[in-house]
């Protein structure tokens, strides 16, 4: 005679084990959820299959259930394992039947709500321009070494920056579809220890960044400084302190000690991945004080105020104040020229200014410190300059120049 009852079932709310005979049980957790398992033995071994929870699966069904998995016992058919071959052969048919394009939409539309309009436009033009004509078809679990390099074979050597966001691309979409179980193995499109092997590794780009004019930065940050925007905030930092913009957009409160005037970006956040202290100058810090309370963490906010300003945003805003034609970067090449033309300091003092890697290993070995005094009266010139622009001289169209010294 069973033990549970369907008033029990659904009444019942403490926590235990509630047996209704031959091997099904009812439990109930603490946090009072409620599942049904079969407990059986099989070949000497003792196992415990889920059957649902109540009340998706009631008494009832709980007892079918079991009835059957019981009758597979019965035909020396171990219940437990039929299920887990079921599902795998349900996952190879999904792995089968699901291309390369159907995965690649489905992570588009995962993360295109995180990116820039423009940087989903990108993703979606770069896959159906040179991707999805090759492989889009293909099944994801099929996808391999040889066509991965049909895929970027044809693009490699004439458009090189296009072919490494291509190749990323493809990377992330296929460590998507293992993450899905729709394939297993390495990933064919990864570039370290793999395609490194199989591609020429693409020459650095030698060209300077599009960059101002040093007497022309004045007049920028002057029409910044009529700009109410964190992106204005955020780019009038940026140019006084020659800093990148990953470094800016990203700088966290913690990072600054405004009694030492100093801040210090974590080696994290450093292309070189060494931390690097910035000395503060009273401009900067008349900067810092505009979005002081803006947020507990970020020192500048993203639209949405969830998180850091996202990188473009600094290029918005120079094309909004009628500096279309140079790029964020570009103001170290204008600081560095500058500072080399128009100031007597050394150029470790410049290089280490812009944390710069000293070019000869000898020198760096001897020269650990980081010249923050000297660097600190450099920077001080820099901000006296940056303050002559007169406030009665109309804003003028700017130019592109090309400083040397660019990364």
């Amino acid at each position: 005679m069973s033990k549970l009852t369907p008033k029990f079932v659904k009444e019942t709310s403490a926590p235990g084990t509630y047996q209704d005979g031959r091997g099904l049980f009812l439990k109930v957790t603490a946090g009072g959820t409620k599942s049904w398992v079969f407990r059986y033995s099989f070949q000497s071994d003792r196992r415990d299959m889920g059957l649902g929870s109540f009340p998706a699966v009631s008494l009832r069904d709980a007892r079918l259930a079991a009835d059957k998995a019981r009758l597979e016992l019965a035909q020396g058919i171990d219940p437990l394992g039929k299920r887990h071959q079921l599902q795998h052969e349900a996952r190879a048919k999904r792995r089968k039947g699901t291309t390369f394009k159907t995965e690649a939409e489905l992570f588009l539309r995962t993360h295109a709500p995180s990116w820039s309009p423009r940087h989903a436009v990108q993703w979606r033009n770069s896959l159906s321009t040179h991707v999805y004509p090759r492989i889009g078809e293909l099944p994801v679990a099929q996808v391999d070494t040889d066509q991965v390099l049909d895929v970027l074979a044809p693009i490699w050597s004439t458009t090189p920056v296009t072919a490494t966001r291509v190749r990323n691309r493809i990377e992330l979409i296929l460590d998507a579809a293992k993450a899905r179980q729709l394939r297993t193995g390495e990933n064919p499109a990864r570039w370290r220890g793999h395609l490194d092997k199989l591609l020429p590794r693409h020459k650095r780009s030698t060209l300077p960044f599009p960059a101002l004019p040093a007497e022309q930065v004045p007049a920028l940050l002057h029409q910044l400084d009529r700009m109410p925007s964190p992106a204005a905030r955020a780019c009038e930092l940026l140019i006084l302190t020659a800093t990148r913009s990953g470094e800016v957009c990203g700088a966290r409160w913690e990072e600054f000690d405004g009694e030492a005037r100093i801040w210090t970006i974590p080696a994290q956040r450093m292309k070189a991945k060494r931390a690097h202290r910035v000395p503060l100058t009273e401009a900067m810090l008349e900067v810092l004080e505009q979005v002081r309370g803006n947020h507990r963490e970020f020192v500048f906010l993203n639209a949405r105020r969830t998180g850091p300003l996202p990188g473009n945003a600094l290029r918005r805003v120079l094309d909004a104040a009628g500096a279309e034609n140079c790029v964020p970067h570009g103001f170290r090449s204008t600081f560095r020229t500058w500072a080399a033309e128009q100031t007597n300091h050394p150029r470790e003092v410049c290089e280490m200014a812009l944390a710069h890697t000293l070019g000869s290993k000898v020198e760096a070995a001897y020269n650990r410190g980081d010249l923050l005094d000297k660097r600190r009266g450099l920077m001080e010139e820099w901000s006296a300059f940056l303050g002559t622009f007169e406030r009665e001289v109309v804003f003028k169209a700017l130019s592109v120049s090309e400083p040397a010294g660019g990364e």
